[in-house]
């Protein structure tokens, strides 16, 4: 009786029968998500953009009359297919497959053929590595449209596109009416985690997911200029409708402070007036920190490299990451994204000098202390204007409280709102290099994956090194992308002479991804292997003690060593637990002894300082 009860419910707000995932829907049926708030009238310059229905090139978004449908991947690469026959600027280049078994591939537009020249600067786009987040998509369709047929083929004259228009395919095609239920359109959208239910906006520096590993290949192989990865935002109601930032914006923390510099002041400036030009309104990424409370603040989403922008910070590459409000109509999100593609084609043309310049001073760059594991700051970082939709709290039968209402009006008065950095909470020193056993083939290829370079011994080495120990490891009570998490209080240090298999890597900080490498590889990291729970076997511990044995043992050593009874009667006073605790204070004497496990905890990869 519940199930029909919402059935009816759902069918009342939005106009459209419920029906199962595989069901069929057409493309005009009518979609009205009537519990989302109300949207703001539009109607920017970009509309222009827009070719009619009838137009033998029109992609799957413009024939639908709603201007709210995105093709499947069917039909989308049929459409692509097409465009590659009959234009000499197209051509299509698979780069992956899919869980499922599926073509991830690219659509490069360029004038130089398959060999691009060197002096033009490359744009990669990426759309769909949250399929139900497609506008990236259907902008590149209508652009890469316009570039062949219609006229705007000289944006090639000085750049190069390469356009993902799916990086997840199978998440795109389970697709439903019901993906998304904070974003307005498209009407069909695709599923945010992948065919195997992993996130790959969680994936950059692990690389778990041959989706993942085949876009890092495909960044390898064509080494961009600037890569821009296409989202739709959640969360708060707002004016802007293109939202989109980096790491390093507005002169906060980045790996890369030289681009950082140029995306502060040779990027963005022309992005936002391209924009706003085109009726668009642009503003930087929004987080909110409290869902309730709209005012309450907004800080940096986090800095981590697990996401595109924080990885693409690490490795020294311009990334921009494109937050389009979702509760803003589809057709309006597609033609911002347009309008951002193109306007990004001619600032790299124009100032391509400049940007590679700023990529190689950044790529030089060796910081012998590395900061990481950011959270956020208590207080304000500083106060932000916002421009803010008016709202009000009303009262739900359903939750019991008031609720946050959004009216759908643009607040005429600018907010001022508390912004919340963030600080790290982890300093890493930089050694000269990091060795990883033979055994250890997954991890090998995980770095090798990344485009990190290696030196492999293929014969038995001995190094002066220093061993890891990890300290109180506990592990994370759920599951996350897949790894059950691990988390320390920090490391002990033993510096020590070991013996390296054949098939062994030496793994040097000193190359451009030596900060990828650290924060991969170092324990402490919230990024690396490790806490991932890629060790999971050192937290394993082998032979034990019994008490018969210890005790008689533990004696001798308290009275043979009047140092050891000082530590351990100090901690007696200390820590009552412990002193109440005979099997704790029995295990105390045996990890002092040579019968104890010492590899128990014993991270395998060493440093080399």
């Amino acid at each position: 009786m519940r199930r029909v009860t919402l059935a009816a419910v759902m069918v009342a707000l939005m106009s459209s029968p419920a029906m199962s995932e595989n069901a069929p829907i057409k493309n005009t049926a009518p979609w009205d998500q009537a519990f989302l708030p109300p949207v703001p009238q539009w109607n920017g310059a970009s509309r222009t953009l827009l070719r009619p229905a009838s137009d033998p090139w029109a992609s799957g978004f413009e024939q639908d009359p709603e201007l709210n449908f995105s093709p499947n991947y069917a039909d989308t690469r049929a459409w692509f297919d097409r465009l590659d026959a009959a234009s000499d600027l197209i051509r299509i280049e698979s780069f992956g497959t899919s869980p499922e078994g599926r073509d991830i591939y690219a659509v490069i537009a360029s004038k130089d053929g398959a060999q691009f020249d060197p002096a033009k600067p490359t744009v990669l786009i990426q759309a769909g590595i949250h399929p139900g987040e497609i506008d990236g998509k259907d902008a590149g369709m209508m652009l890469l449209r316009d570039i062949a047929f219609y006229g705007k083929d000289h944006l090639l004259d000085g750049a190069n596109l390469i356009l993902i228009p799916i990086l997840s395919v199978d998440g795109h095609e389970r697709a439903s009416a019901y993906s998304r239920p904070n974003q307005r359109g498209p009407r069909i959208q695709g599923w945010r985690n992948t065919g195997t239910n992993q996130n790959l906006n969680r994936d950059y520096l692990k690389l778990d997911q041959p989706e993942m590993r085949a876009v890092r290949g495909l960044i390898l192989k064509y080494n961009p200029d600037i890569y821009v990865d296409v989202h739709v935002t959640d969360g708060m109601d707002y004016q802007y409708d293109v939202t989109f930032g980096f790491t390093g914006e507005d002169e906060t923390f980045t790996r890369s402070p030289a681009i950082a510099e140029w995306l502060n002041e040779g990027f963005k400036p022309s992005i936002y007036k391209a924009l706003e030009d085109n009726g668009h309104i642009p503003g930087e990424l929004v987080f909110g920190i409290d869902d309730d409370d709209p005012r309450a603040g907004l800080n940096d989403g986090g800095l981590g490299e697990r996401f595109s922008n924080g990885w693409g910070d690490a490795a020294h590459i311009p990334t921009i990451l494109i937050e389009n409000h979702s509760l803003k109509p589809h057709d309006q999100r597609v033609l911002g994204t347009y309008v951002f593609i193109e306007e990004t084609l001619k600032v790299m043309a124009e100032r391509v000098a400049e940007v590679r310049a700023a990529i190689a001073a950044d790529r030089a760059l060796r910081p012998e202390v590395l900061q990481a594991n950011f959270v956020q700051v208590d207080q304000p970082t500083e106060y932000v204007p916002f421009k803010g939709i008016k709202y009000e709290m009303v009262e739900s039968a359903a939750s019991g409280r008031k609720e946050v209402r959004w009216l759908g009006e643009a607040d005429p008065e600018l907010w001022s709102m508390p912004w919340y950095g963030s600080r790290p909470t982890l300093e890493l020193k930089r050694p000269k290099a990091y060795w990883v056993p033979a055994y250890r083939t997954d991890i090998i290829e995980r770095l090798a994956a990344s485009g990190i370079e290696m030196t492999r011994v293929d014969a038995p080495t001995a190094v002066d090194v220093t061993m890891l120990r990890v300290q109180n490891p506990k592990l994370t009570t759920r599951a996350n992308e897949g790894h059950v998490e691990v988390r320390i209080d920090g490391v002990t240090e033993q510096a020590t002479n070991w013996t390296f298999a054949p098939g062994s890597v030496r793994v040097s900080t000193d190359q451009p991804l030596g900060d990828l490498v650290m924060l991969a590889l170092e324990p402490q990291s919230r990024e690396s292997y490790f806490a991932w729970g890629m060790f999971l076997e050192v937290l394993s511990r082998v032979e034990y003690i019994e008490p018969y044995a210890i005790a008689p043992l533990a004696d001798k050593m308290l009275a043979a060593d009047p140092a050891l009874k000082a530590a351990f009667e100090a901690k007696l006073a200390a820590e009552p637990e412990f002193a109440a605790n005979p099997h704790a204070r029995l295990a105390w004497f045996y990890e002092r002894t040579p019968f104890y496990d010492q590899r128990y905890l014993l991270y395998p990869v060493a440093r080399e300082n």
